[in-house]
Order: C-alpha cells, then sequence, then structure tokens
C-alpha cells in the first residue's frame, strides 16, 4: 500500500504537492537552490553512496543558478541582459536549450508564456527590484511592454557552440517561468549519470519521476487552491513524466486594495485578473510542463482549455466558480489520474 505525504518542496507557491514516501531504508535527500527548495527521493539506492550524491546535486544546481539566476548579477544571464550590444554572445548549450523551448512554447501560446517579461515583472515588485509602492501608471507599464517581445530574441546553434542575439539593446530575459523545469530535469540526467534508475526528483513546483518506489508508482498530488498545505484536489501516477503547477493563488501582494499577482500577461502587462487560479500539466519533461502551465495561466480558462485540446496537451484546470471552485481536465491528463 503507496502512502501519500506532503513534500514540502516549494510546492508552497504553486500547488503541487509531494508524493509517495519512500519506503523505510530509502533516502530523501533536500536542500536549497534559486530561491527554493529541491528534493531527491531515492528508491533502492546504496546507504554509502548518499552524501556523495547529496553534495553532486548541490554542486550542479548551484551552476544552474550561476547561469540562469536574474538575482546574481554576475549570471551568465545577467550579463547577457546588462549588454547592450547586438552581436551574438556566446551561451552554453544549456542555456541555448532552454531558451530555445521557451522560445518555440511562447509562439505556440501567441505570446502569453513569455520569457522577455523581465521588465513588467520587474516593473510590478517580483523581480529583484523592490515592489513598487503605488501601482504602476498606464505610461509606465506601456514603457516596460515596449522592451519585451520574444521576436527580439534569437538562438543561433552551429557545431562550433551556441549563440544568443537581441536586436532590442534594453531586451530583459528572465528564466524563473522554466528554470525551475530545466533544473528538474537536469537532476534527473544525474540519477542516470550515476546509474539510478527508480527516483522522485522536483526543484520548487517541478518534478520528475522515473521507475518506481519499491515496487509502487510514484504519485504527485495536486493542491487545493487553498493555504491549507495538505489539502489535495487530485493525485497522479506520472510514470516518467514531469509535471509542474501555475497558480495566482499564493505569490501575489496586496496593494492599493488590489491583490497583485506574480502572473503578468504580457499583453496587457498587468498582473492576470481572469478566474483561473491553477493550470497543471503533465509533459515528457519537466522544462516542457513549466513552460506550459505559466502560458496556459496567463490565457485563463476558456483559451487554456482550448489550447490543451489543439496541442493535445495533459492539462488539469481549477479556476473560480460562484464562491467556490471547480476543475477541468483534458483527455490526457485523466490518463494519469490516480483512481482511489
Amino acid at each position: 500500500m503507496v502512502r501519500i505525504f506532503q513534500l514540502i518542496l516549494a510546492l508552497l507557491s504553486v500547488g503541487l504537492t509531494g508524493c509517495d514516501t519512500p519506503n523505510a531504508g530509502n533516502p530523501v535527500l533536500e536542500g536549497k537552490t534559486m530561491g527554493t527548495v529541491w528534493r531527491v527521493a531515492l528508491s533502492g539506492v546504496d546507504a554509502s553512496k548518499v552524501e556523495m550524491l547529496r553534495q553532486k546535486i548541490q554542486q550542479q544546481l548551484d551552476a544552474d543558478d550561476q547561469e540562469f539566476s536574474t538575482w546574481k548579477p554576475d549570471s551568465a544571464l545577467s550579463r547577457f541582459n546588462q549588454s547592450r550590444s547586438r552581436e551574438p554572445q556566446p551561451v552554453s548549450r544549456n542555456m541555448a536549450d532552454i531558451i530555445t523551448a521557451s522560445l518555440r512554447i511562447g509562439h505556440l501560446t501567441q505570446g502569453a508564456m513569455d520569457i522577455t517579461v523581465g521588465p513588467l515583472v520587474n516593473l510590478w515588485g517580483f523581480g529583484p527590484e523592490k515592489a513598487p509602492t503605488v501601482i504602476p501608471t498606464a505610461a509606465q507599464i506601456e514603457a516596460a511592454r515596449q522592451l519585451t517581445g520574444l521576436q527580439h530574441l534569437t538562438v543561433i546553434e552551429t557545431a562550433q557552440g551556441a549563440w544568443l542575439q537581441k536586436d532590442l539593446p534594453a531586451l530583459y530575459v528572465d528564466l524563473s517561468t522554466v528554470g525551475e523545469g530545466f533544473a528538474t530535469d537536469h537532476l534527473a540526467r544525474l540519477m542516470e549519470k550515476e546509474g539510478i534508475n527508480n527516483y522522485l526528483v522536483s526543484v520548487g513546483g517541478a518534478v520528475l519521476t522515473r521507475g518506481t518506489n519499491s515496487g509502487n508508482p510514484w504519485r504527485v498530488a495536486i493542491q487545493k487552491p487553498t493555504d491549507r498545505e495538505n489539502a489535495i484536489q487530485a493525485t497522479v501516477d506520472l510514470q516518467g513524466h514531469g509535471i509542474s503547477t501555475s497558480g495566482s493563488y499564493r505569490n501575489y501582494y496586496e496593494l492599493a486594495g488590489q491583490r497583485v499577482s506574480h502572473v503578468i500577461d504580457p499583453v496587457t502587462g498587468r498582473p492576470i485578473q481572469h478566474k483561473l487560479v491553477s493550470a497543471t500539466v503533465i509533459a515528457t519533461t519537466a522544462l516542457e510542463a513549466d513552460g506550459w502551465d505559466t502560458g496556459l495561466m496567463v490565457l485563463g480558462t476558456e483559451k487554456a482549455k482550448t489550447l490543451a485540446l489543439q496541442q493535445q496537451l495533459a492539462v488539469y484546470l481549477i479556476y473560480k466558480e460562484g464562491d467556490g471552485f471547480a476543475h477541468w481536465m483534458s483527455p490526457q491528463f485523466s490518463a494519469f489520474l490516480h483512481q482511489k
């Protein structure tokens, strides 16, 4: 009998709640990265490897953070953002991969998932800069919008290496919407490299599993849109896939009597105000799930449903209805749903 427990990932900020607890003797490792929590649950791993593995995990995640962080002024991404050059700039294959995937999902969502939305994120107080003390003016919002746009960013890859180019000098790339997914997939690659075949890895709200938990499925619970950490909406068997949730009900602040969500609509330049409160996506990789959930969250309930069906995505939406909440899932998602 598999027991469900709450992995306190940074699920506190998104709405996925951890998974199945490993059986006695199976380790769960955890630490901090990217301003959130990472966790690795293992099954059938020799105890003598655990401490060495913990160090390798932290070293890899620290390296990822040093590359993709907008909070570190000396990160590779920050250096690109600070540059005003229109010339191609050399980047790692990892950087090229995460941005290529983000651009593809961004175009498929018609710009709803936009990694160049950084100026707007910062304007509304969800980046490295301080939160505003007043609501930004229409002029400020429009000025920030003029500094965004996926069309201004290009990835160039050749056999000799990879380059990133912007035709708008002030373009500011923010990978916070996909960084957790990439880091989770990177952890999975580390597990495979170390010969580990049964694991659950997570960074923040992005989760990916492989194999089994002592012969049982790894399970992840989708949290209800509430501050109660153990309120479970639904439980899924990931079957070796990645999962990620974007939600508007936790990461916000109150300003001038308004609730300001961290989810910014690149089209309006403002935080979303529609009734969709949570979008969960299951995909072959955590990066893919992490990118799609943000785009769907921005689009709102009806547009998210339409796009999920068009793209045959495994999607679970929670939205406000009357005084409560309702949910919708795509046919692809129902295949992962755990029937109690």
